[in-house]
């Protein structure tokens, strides 16, 4: 799709929640599950948040268990989660997340709005002084098990050159999208090489701050990224900031993303609804 034909997204006016105190894994999964749900009675949110303590996360159908060294992420004391979206491995450090959840009537198909979520990460790295371009689509779907997330291009990604600065990963159900990914500003995934069982692809992550020269902080990050989401969506609702109602909301279906039978479940085939990207 030209980017001049990109779909208008209608409905409920976007609310913007720019969330800076960082969370462990587990409740950010939550918390975008939360959203889900919103999204599925017809509310459009953007969340920006962060992490801590650091943390590895794997793609809902990725073999984590086959691929990373559990042993050694256990003795390291390292938090790990698996997200509800599909993809592969990424290490959540020095970074800002993005979420959008949205009725997915309000970008089209799952490519469509793969594409024009990512037009806004490209924009917003643009502001901040980066040429930015999203990577050229590929002939098919890159595996679960093909390695960390900053490994290789799924198409579609925003990147600089031959690096990946941008990844992502969606999820569509019951007539509702989530998208989630990380803009990397100061952190690499050498982590995730570090717990690859065997082999590791060669890592193509380069962050915000290695190719400007200088460090790139959340707060600018996310005002570059609500800037480029107002310019392209329209203004959005008032922030919600440290919205308590929606993180204990989230909260009460926590459970799964704090198991390790769930983290660690052998993989499954992805589902038609499930983007295997990042």
């Amino acid at each position: 799709m030209a980017e001049r034909d990109r779909p208008v997204p209608r409905g409920r006016r976007l609310t913007l929640w720019s969330d800076p105190l960082p969370r462990p894994g587990w409740l950010n999964m939550a918390i975008d599950r939360a959203l889900l749900e919103r999204a599925k009675a017809g509310e459009w949110w953007l969340r920006l948040y962060a992490w801590s303590p650091s943390c590895l996360s794997f793609g809902r159908h990725e073999p984590a268990a086959r691929r990373y060294d559990r042993d050694r992420i256990a003795a390291l004391g390292l938090d790990v989660v698996r997200r509800p979206t599909g993809g592969r491995a990424v290490w959540h450090a020095g970074e800002l997340t993005y979420a959008v959840a949205a009725p997915a009537t309000a970008f089209g198909t799952l490519p469509e709005a793969y594409g024009e979520i990512h037009r806004v990460i490209r924009d917003a790295i643009r502001w901040l002084g980066i040429p930015a371009e999203l990577a050229p689509a590929r002939g098919a779907p890159l595996r679960p098990d093909a390695g960390a997330c900053f490994a290789a291009s799924a198409g579609g990604e925003v990147m600089v050159g031959d690096h990946k600065v941008a990844g992502s990963a969606q999820l569509r159900e019951d007539g509702a999208l989530l998208q989630h990914g990380s803009i990397l500003l100061t952190g690499d995934q050498a982590m995730v090489t570090r717990l690859t069982l065997g082999a590791a692809p060669a890592d193509r992550s380069a962050s915000l701050a290695r190719l400007l020269g200088r460090p790139v902080g959340w707060e600018a990050a996310a005002e570059a990224v609500t800037r480029a989401a107002s310019a392209r969506w329209g203004p959005p609702r008032q922030p919600v900031n440290g919205s308590t109602n929606m993180v204990e909301r989230a909260r009460t279906g926590a459970d799964r993303f704090r198991s390790p039978e769930w983290t660690w479940q052998a993989s499954a085939p992805p589902p038609d609804a499930t983007a295997p990207r990042c």
